[in-house]
């Protein structure tokens, strides 16, 4: 979705429930549903900041409170309200860092067009694990039903293959295969709060962060990113993105190429404040990567065909402003764009 910010919770549980996890998680989609007419829960939820009553923070917290992963609404709604005080402690001292190192999958045909060495710098980093794209494995599904397999140099033994994970994504519509892994010579960024990936109670909350459901594909990959990062972290500043853009900038090597990226992070910044990062990005010696909803950034909204900005939930890649694909939220696929 746009914006994180929420005003009117029963209208945004429901496009919640119908753009967002219809058809990826039953949990979610019955508690959502369930919000939406609910008025007594729109309620509790309404209390909280605007910026704190978005679904996925309010679903993490109530798990990250021990809430049964059930459909059963009521039995959802009985807990809620049992433990609102500790759901809504959680939630006001936490943020929706999800860090899904499968949006790699969606970025590496982008970078890996671009001259190297690079210098990765993530906007809303949390533990930094979109900056590893040279250190994961690629499957991707193309067009006509044939795969195409990326490894890191090096993860060829079994002991090295387990511990690496592998991203599935589709390119479809002509996005072109990535021929080779970045050579990646810094990995910076800035956050509000960044994360330590060797921390427990950090991973646990990224664990909570995780929808219901996709368990069994996405846990273990968070925890092996969550590794890979911790042996070698990434230089997150801690601050307001808009703030500590040059900074991070700065921080890149010389005789690199500073790739400024960012993934479902400015709709949690308000609409004079995007604009503003926008203006200060597109000003920097960089390239700009976003990977955001259809409708976030204006002027990349106008350069998108209406019937695609209709489809709310779908992702915009755009480099330094320009539209050139439209990708799942999770990177499961990336399609291009025909602008003509």
């Amino acid at each position: 979705m746009d914006s994180a910010h929420v005003d009117d919770v029963p209208t945004r549980y429901a496009e919640f429930a119908e753009f967002e996890v219809r058809g990826r998680t039953p949990v979610y989609l019955a508690w959502a549903r369930g919000i939406a007419e609910d008025p007594e829960t729109c309620e509790l939820i309404g209390s909280l900041p605007r910026i704190k009553r978005q679904p996925a923070l309010v679903f993490a917290s109530a798990r990250h409170a021990g809430a049964p992963e059930t459909e059963d609404y009521p039995a959802f709604r009985e807990f809620v309200h049992a433990h609102w005080t500790q759901i809504e402690q959680i939630a006001l001292t936490h943020s929706t860092q999800t860090n899904e190192a499968k949006r790699c999958a969606v970025l590496l045909p982008l970078l890996s067009l671009l001259p190297g060495p690079l210098s990765l710098v993530e906007m809303g980093a949390s533990a930094g694990l979109c900056l590893y794209p040279d250190r994961y494995a690629y499957r991707y599904a193309l067009d006509g039903g044939s795969t195409h397999e990326l490894r890191p140099a090096g993860s060829d033994t079994a002991a090295s293959a387990a511990a690496i994970p592998v991203l599935d994504c589709a390119l479809r519509d002509g996005v072109p295969r990535p021929k080779s892994l970045p050579d990646v010579v810094h990995r910076g960024g800035v956050d509000l709060s960044p994360i330590d990936p060797a921390h427990a109670d950090s991973r646990a909350w990224l664990r909570s962060l995780i929808w219901p459901g996709q368990q069994a594909e996405r846990v273990p990959r968070l925890d092996a990113a969550l590794d890979i990062a911790a042996a070698d972290p990434p230089q997150v500043i801690a601050g307001d993105l808009v703030e500590k853009l040059e900074d991070s900038v700065a921080a890149c090597p010389a005789g690199s190429t500073p790739v400024v990226f960012h993934t479902a992070v400015l709709g949690y910044l308000e609409p004079p404040a995007r604009a503003e990062f926008v203006d200060r990005v597109a000003a920097l010696d960089c390239v700009w990567v976003s990977v955001e909803g259809v409708t976030l950034l204006p002027d990349i909204a106008e350069q998108v065909p209406e019937s695609i900005r209709r489809h709310k939930g779908i992702f915009v890649v755009a480099v330094n402003g320009t539209p050139l694909a439209t990708a799942h939220g999770h990177g499961d696929w990336v399609r291009a764009l025909d602008l003509r």
